[in-house]
């Protein structure tokens, strides 16, 4: 039975291909538009990210995601370094600066600012140079993308070249020389990244009484993260969360107070319900098409439970079929943007959820036609 089910399905091709392009789009869809707005969430702490080293960031109390700079006096840092069950506690300055490129235009930077005696906290990925050059007089290590497009040097013919090692640039009217080239995460606003060690950074940097923006610790071997966190707090009355909690607290911030959890839903529901109709309506359609089929087999004794199981074995084919095209063309769309600025991530949970998804879809179109095919009469194959 299973065999004349799938002669069935394929029987009628304008049908079968119909059910199959609905499942495709709802699974393209579902699939492409959460992996977007994973990305972007990704994108949101990928500074944190970066700096994998630190266990611990300690920062001001009202602090609510990671570009929420809200400074430090110096003497924090001390005071964090003496709390038990710290190892090492280092500054971290972090904050936009504008950079004055060769055709006088100005382009805002994310400058990170690292301690000047360890360099903790440095790009994960140096390309060109070593992260020691930072120590160099006005040394300055920029990213690859910001190199190659919105800090590259501008021709009067209007083509650019990327700025390479040895070349200068102003930062906020300050002389910096580019010592190295790094590769680092996407940031969410996709300004380019400069690394430099604190005291020139805080130098490039407004004069303001407070200045350091992050104390990043180190816990002690054996020392419970979220325990030391406490007691951070405590002692010193900052906020000092665990890198995982601290990019807990960066997504969050976005996913609650901009619209892009609602922009994606609404693509993804669009998907879910566009795929239903569109399967449920022809699969609906399939099975009336095929009633006399049906009522064929109920006539020579065919139990409903084996009419149902080639109901659900036809939804389960044209389901696996329609979410294998949709998540792979999915997966391609993600490949060929790997290197521009669209953000991708298809973890293997979205898959998962993909599939889920498109199982109701198949499940709510079967169970329209079950209903019709239960509701038959074998008579109906006699009539004229």
């Amino acid at each position: 039975m299973n065999f004349v089910a799938l002669k069935m399905l394929v029987g009628d091709k304008a049908k079968y291909f119909g059910i199959i392009m609905g499942l495709t789009f709802a699974s393209l869809l579902i699939t492409q538009q959460a992996a977007i707005f994973l990305g972007l969430m990704t994108r949101t702490f990928g500074a944190i990210t970066d700096l994998s080293y630190p266990d611990i960031w300690v920062m001001d109390r009202k602090v609510q995601f990671i570009d929420d700079i809200k400074p430090l006096q110096d003497t924090e840092l001390f005071r964090v370094r003496g709390i038990s069950g710290v190892e090492w506690a280092v500054p971290l300055y972090k904050g936009l600066l504008k950079a004055r490129l060769s055709n006088g235009n100005f382009q805002t930077c994310n400058v990170l600012g690292l301690d000047d005696a360890t360099l903790i906290g440095g790009p994960p990925v140096m390309i060109q140079g070593n992260l020691a050059d930072l120590r160099r007089s006005e040394g300055v290590i920029i990213d690859d993308v910001g190199a190659a497009e919105k800090l590259a040097h501008v021709n009067e013919d209007g083509s650019s070249v990327p700025l390479k090692v040895g070349d200068t640039l102003e930062l906020n009217d300050h002389r910096a020389v580019v010592v190295g080239i790094c590769r680092v995460s996407r940031t969410f606003q996709s300004q380019p990244v400069v690394y430099t060690t604190y005291s020139r950074a805080t130098t490039f940097a407004p004069r303001e009484r407070k200045l350091l923006s992050f104390v990043l610790v180190k816990a002690r071997p054996g020392v419970d993260q979220k325990e030391l966190c406490e007691r951070i707090t405590q002692v010193s009355g900052l906020a000092a969360y665990t890198r995982d909690g601290f990019k807990e607290l960066t997504w969050k911030y976005f996913a609650k107070y901009t619209g892009i959890p609602i922009n994606f839903g609404i693509s993804v529901l669009l998907g879910f319900i566009v795929g239903t109709a569109i399967a449920g309506q022809t699969f609906y359609n399939f099975t009336l098409d095929n009633l006399r089929h049906f009522g064929a087999l109920k006539a020579m004794g065919t139990g409903n439970a084996v009419l149902l199981r080639m109901i659900l074995l036809q939804a389960v084919i044209v389901g696996l079929i329609g979410y294998g095209l949709g998540v792979g063309a999915a997966s391609l769309f993600g490949y060929l943007s790997r290197n521009s600025e669209l953000a991708f991530l298809l973890p293997w949970q979205l898959l998962a959820i993909t599939g889920v998804a498109i199982m109701l879809i198949c499940i709510a179109s079967s169970l329209v036609s079950i209903r019709k095919v239960i509701q038959l009469e074998p008579a109906i194959v006699f009539k004229g």
